[in-house]
């Protein structure tokens, strides 16, 4: 079921034999048995990890649930598959793109090449019920996923992490802002956007960062 590529595993396989994740094996497992439709499939739920490897990240942008409509969810926040709609999130953030950088909006939603550059595209939780919305919330994914974020703040430096909105904020306390840093704003949702997350500039505050610390900047257009 775990499909976790060597970096990352060699960092959280003690998660695995904890109490919480055989929990949430179980949780998982009991959903399959039922009959019930999980997005993403379990061979995508790692991707944001599988394409980003460990010492590779440089940026980290924080979701919250995956989508829970038909072929949407394929592991990567704010992402979906080719030839689906794209979700209205993402066309707000393809805005404040296209607004800070002048990048033209994207005619699809799928943002592999974003994570293959170093972006961690990291939901808290990395599954849910079709339809059903944050239904696996609470399951032990945050957990493991806190784990993520304490090991890249402790263990790496110089990452950005763009923590859009209150849980994605809340979720990023522990970060160490003296050696990482840390963009907040609302969330690009159309009921918060127009409160902050447009004019954020953090595409460009984030290369104009990734630079300044000798590293090469986020190719936000490769996607087009």
């Amino acid at each position: 079921m775990w499909n976790l590529a060597q970096d990352w595993q060699e960092k959280l396989s003690p998660e695995f034999d904890k109490e919480y994740m055989q929990s949430l094996q179980a949780f998982l497992a009991s959903q399959t048995e039922q009959e019930k439709t999980v997005y993403p499939h379990s061979q995508e739920c790692f991707s944001a990890l599988n394409h980003t490897p460990f010492k590779h990240v440089k940026v980290v942008i924080l979701g919250q649930d995956p989508y829970h409509g038909p072929d949407q969810a394929h592991g990567l926040s704010f992402s979906v598959k080719p030839g689906v709609k794209t979700p209205p999130s993402l066309v707000n953030i393809y805005k404040e793109l296209e607004s800070d950088l002048g990048i033209p909006k994207a005619n699809h939603g799928y943002l592999e090449s974003w994570a293959d550059q170093g972006v961690l595209l990291l939901n808290s939780v990395l599954t849910v019920e079709a339809s059903k919305a944050g239904s696996h919330q609470g399951k032990g994914w945050e957990t493991f996923t806190d784990k993520i974020i304490a090991i890249l703040n402790e263990e790496r430096k110089h990452i950005v992490f763009l923590l859009w909105g209150s849980y994605a904020q809340k979720k990023g306390r522990m970060i160490d802002r003296s050696k990482h840093l840390v963009l907040d704003s609302v969330h690009p949702s159309p009921l918060s956007a127009y409160r902050g997350f447009f004019g954020c500039r953090h595409f460009s505050q984030t290369n104009a960062y990734l630079e300044q610390v000798n590293q090469a900047p986020i190719n936000w257009a490769s996607h087009l």
